[in-house]
């Protein structure tokens, strides 16, 4: 497959709906859609101005067969989605219409695109770089307004500006180091010793910034794995529930009814919340029950925040006792429920975070979504408002660009040859290139792009 080929792919998800969109890219995109489609006046696309709609019918150039009634847009490079000549293609909703117009396009002498292949030839073409590229999955998969709008802030440049400003000060500096290198006798003055490791410092801080925003980026994307805990029958799928205002867990008074663990998605002041609702903790002989208590143990493990169900209407029990201390070294929250019924629960020394709540009457659930907040608040998750949303690639980056650079910077308090701080500049410029695609290799862009849907 060559980057040369007209690509054509399907844009909006499957299923029923209004509207379809089939998206066509590439030097012969508008000859090719002409082939299938005839406008009401018979006048050929070719001859349209770039961002015009016209209406139409999708025909079979060998049967005569109307296959849809369409609307088709022509956009002509640069000034497009990928920088080159693109065709959308309004079909009616539905796959039969989408995949037979489809069929027709690659008859025509298009070819199906790769996951991600448009937003790639974008990237490609200098129109985005690989931090906005990313971005532009963020933006489709987010999940609160929050998550969306880090998500479209990187897309308009942000990270890949700061990221840039401090590539640009390694420029800087390595083209200082590198002239008296190469012209001795001329005397340039450059910074040497401590001077340059100071610089060095400054640019150190920058990478450490954007480093404290990993953790802001993973939940922004992910959510904040949140377990909810007990033993039986205390009202874990009863709590998952309420908070999602839906009957989404299977709630009866037979102890174990929860077998495996639940998994839904709650907004909390613009946090996604990743609750998960898992199976009663306690000694049983029932294999698939004993596999549920060992996925509900893997849960605490793997969670950020767990709420750790308590029955306030009976007596704190061994089994109550056994899952407090299963979560003694994770933030927890003692949700104390059923406090519509008589309390005989005494008074918990730990966890410090104590909610009462009804998850039959709805009682104190609004307090707790304020409790889980403000221990999101004491993390590092909210450390700025407008934190970027550094992702696992970049964090890869950043941390081989500052060890390159903390590198650099010993050899010059050191007073080594500017050779030795010189070639670990140099590693650490790309290294800090990968982000923004400065610098790059095939695998990480197969890595990037095939994460994305065919369409986009």
């Amino acid at each position: 497959m060559s980057e040369q080929d007209t690509i054509c792919a399907v844009s909006t998800p499957t299923g029923n709906g209004g509207i379809g969109i089939i998206r066509v890219s590439g030097k012969d995109a508008v000859s090719i859609a002409s082939k299938v489609f005839r406008s009401r006046n018979d006048r050929k696309i070719e001859s349209e101005t770039s961002h015009t709609l016209h209406y139409g019918h999708i025909m079979d150039p060998a049967t005569k067969e109307t296959v849809d009634e369409v609307l088709v847009s022509v956009m002509r490079a640069p000034a497009t989605y990928t920088r080159e000549d693109v065709v959308e293609i309004n079909c009616h909703g539905g796959m039969m219409p989408l995949w037979r117009t489809l069929a027709l396009l690659i008859a025509a002498g298009a070819r199906q695109a790769e996951p991600g292949e448009f937003t790639k030839r974008a990237f490609l073409n200098g129109r985005i770089d690989l931090a906005q590229a990313e971005a532009v999955m963020d933006i489709i998969r987010s999940r609160t307004e929050l998550s969306h709008r880090a998500a479209n802030e990187q897309m308009l440049g942000g990270l890949s500006s700061e990221v840039g400003a401090l590539r640009e000060q390694l420029v800087s500096l390595l083209a200082s180091v590198e002239a008296g290198i190469d012209f001795p006798e001329e005397d340039i003055q450059t910074a040497t010793g401590c001077p340059l490791a100071e610089e060095m410092t400054r640019i150190l801080t920058g990478i450490d910034a954007l480093l404290s925003s990993v953790a802001y980026g993973r939940i922004l994307r992910d959510g904040l794995a949140t377990a909810i805990v007990g033993r039986p029958n205390v009202g874990k799928s009863s709590l998952l529930n309420a908070l999602l205002k839906q009957d989404r867990a299977i709630v009866t008074e037979i102890p174990g009814t929860t077998r495996d663990v639940l998994e839904e998605y709650l907004n909390v002041s613009g946090i996604p919340l990743k609750i998960l609702d898992t199976a009663g903790i306690r000694h049983t002989h029932d294999r698939i029950e004993q596999e549920g208590v060992r996925r509900s143990l893997a849960a605490i493990g793997s969670a950020d925040i767990v709420l750790v169900v308590l029955d306030g209407s009976e007596a704190f029990s061994d089994e109550d006792k056994r899952v407090l201390l299963e979560v003694k070294e994770k933030k927890a929250i003692a949700v104390i429920n059923k406090s519509d019924l008589p309390r005989k629960m005494e008074k918990l020394a730990w966890p410090q975070v104590q909610v009462t709540v009804s998850c039959r009457t709805g009682a104190g659930l609004e307090g707790l979504r304020q409790s889980i907040l403000e221990m999101v608040k004491q993390g590092t998750v909210m450390a700025q408002e407008h934190a970027w949303a550094v992702n696992q690639r970049h964090k890869t980056a950043l941390e081989q660009t500052k060890e390159s650079l903390q590198k650099a910077r010993e050899s010059a308090s050191s007073g080594l040859s500017p050779e030795f701080v010189a070639l670990d500049l140099r590693g650490a410029l790309d290294s800090i290139g990968l982000i923004s695609g400065a610098t790059y290799t095939e695998d990480i862009l197969e890595r990037i792009f095939n994460d994305f849907c065919i369409g986009k």
